[in-house]
């Protein structure tokens, strides 16, 4: 491995050159980002945690199974739990897993949390506000699942596009894109990373890929199940 940043970066140092898109260190991650040479590679696969489907299991133990069937990033988004216990699961996440965790709709947590960053919908703050609020390091991702919204996600680092097809797993999530929709939002993104969201199947993956997508985001299809180590899994044999 090439020389670089201490392996061991405290909390809170500069931990991405988005600029150079060569991701180093993680906030509050332990991995070694020279294992992952870009954004890109964290989005490969990402778990949006659930409330109800997480249906009262430890939301740090199925994020480990799923992160050793081969999840790539976490986003938490946990809508009925309160600010001060989302706080607590996201630096327990921060403290044990190897990969990046982003905090939907929050900033104020992820920073509280030393999380690697947000992930933010068209309602929320906007992605140039939450910079401000979480600094140049921070990756931050937005959802765009109309053309109108690509304008305020600019700032973001990555967007999540969606859905690709019909959900019930987030009620304000829009009709659903297929192919042509993917297409039209991937061709304004101006080159940085997308990640698929919205009813992904294993057998989608190898199809979003060859869209352009960088990768996929995935709820129900890792934690819908009791083994979320194996069904994690059928994403990354694609």
């Amino acid at each position: 491995m090439p020389a670089g940043p201490s392996r061991r970066a405290a909390v809170g140092d500069p931990r991405v050159d988005h600029r150079r898109r060569r991701v180093v260190a993680v906030r509050g991650v332990r991995l070694i980002w020279g294992m992952a040479p870009n954004l890109a590679d964290a989005l490969r696969l990402m778990l949006v945690t659930d409330d109800t489907l997480l249906a009262g299991r430890d939301p740090v133990a199925a994020c480990a199974a799923a992160v050793r069937g081969g999840v790539t990033s976490i986003e938490l988004r946990l809508k009925r739990v309160p600010p001060r216990e989302l706080v607590a699961v996201a630096r327990a996440l921060v403290a044990s897993l190897p990969v990046p965790v982003l905090v939907n709709d929050r900033p104020d947590v992820a920073l509280a949390a030393g999380a690697a960053g947000v992930h933010l919908g068209p309602d929320d703050l906007a992605p140039a506000l939450a910079r401000r609020v979480l600094g140049p390091a921070a990756i931050i991702g937005a959802s765009v699942g109309l053309a109108a919204e690509a304008d305020r996600a600019r700032n973001a680092d990555y967007w999540g596009v969606g859905p690709w097809r019909a959900t019930g797993t987030k009620d304000d999530a829009g009709g659903a894109l297929g192919e042509a929709g993917i297409r039209r939002i991937l061709s304004l993104a101006g080159g940085r990373p997308c990640i698929a969201i919205g009813g992904v199947r294993p057998e989608d993956v190898g199809v979003l890929r060859g869209l352009g997508c960088a990768g996929v985001a995935v709820a129900g299809g890792i934690l819908g199940g009791a083994d979320v180590e194996e069904r994690a899994g059928r994403y990354g044999e694609r």
